[in-house]
């Protein structure tokens, strides 16, 4: 869970979220890069007496200036690239989540069961002990750790957008449409996440709560309901 001194990213709870964290890092150090070397270069310039006649005009230095900007697209881009490839990929998913959006809380159906479970999952109110405000749940969806997962996306009236930073998950739910995501969590916890999306009055009050258990406690949980 983010708090008021985190200046990055939450810890990561999935291999997707991982890698999105790698990319970030390893795009950060390159824009820095860049940034520092045209910074020097415009420093020097404004505080030198002298002109290089060859800088206002010289074949060398535009095949340079151009050559070079290519080649450190090239290196975001292939990373990019493959980053987008594994969050699209779907890796034969053993559990399948329907989660729909409402104006203002979401509503939840596991479907690959013979006791199909379906419920609604509401903002806990701010007078509520032992609860995280503004983001606890009064049913919060249980899930396995080291499984991969399946969630099929949708709304029932407007514009939502399902998000749990620490998963590297954002997708939007978008009402007549069903959108698909594919995550697995490698660690136990309770993970927490809002709408991203402008949904309406009470927009910033339908929160996410995804609790992470292991697969023994999730299929007794599953019998039990």
């Amino acid at each position: 869970m983010a708090t008021w001194s985190d200046l990055n990213f939450q810890n990561s709870s999935s291999p997707l979220m991982e890698q999105l964290i790698f990319f970030h890092d390893h795009t950060l150090i390159i824009l820095l890069t860049i940034t520092i070397l045209v910074g020097y270069i415009m420093i020097t310039l404004f505080f030198n007496n002298y002109t290089n006649r060859f800088l206002l005009e010289g074949q060398m230095i535009e095949v340079i200036w151009t050559i070079l900007p290519a080649i450190t697209l090239i290196f975001i881009a292939l990373p990019s690239l493959r980053l987008l490839y594994l969050l699209d990929e779907s890796m034969n998913p053993l559990i399948t989540l329907k989660t729909i959006g409402h104006q203002w809380y979401w509503s939840y159906e596991y479907m690959d069961f013979k006791n199909q479970i379906e419920f609604d999952s509401y903002m806990l109110q701010s007078e509520s002990m032992n609860s995280f405000r503004l983001l606890d749940v009064d049913n919060r969806t249980l899930l396995p750790m080291n499984t991969q997962i399946r969630t099929l996306i949708t709304a029932a009236d407007v514009i939502h957008s399902w998000t749990v930073p620490t998963l590297g998950v954002k997708t939007d739910a978008t009402p007549g449409r069903l959108n698909q995501i594919s995550f697995l969590i490698n660690r136990p916890g309770v993970f927490f996440g809002q709408c991203s999306e402008i949904c309406g009055a009470n927009h910033s009050f339908m929160p996410i709560a995804i609790e992470s258990i292991n697969l023994k406690t999730f299929i007794s949980w599953i019998n039990n309901n």
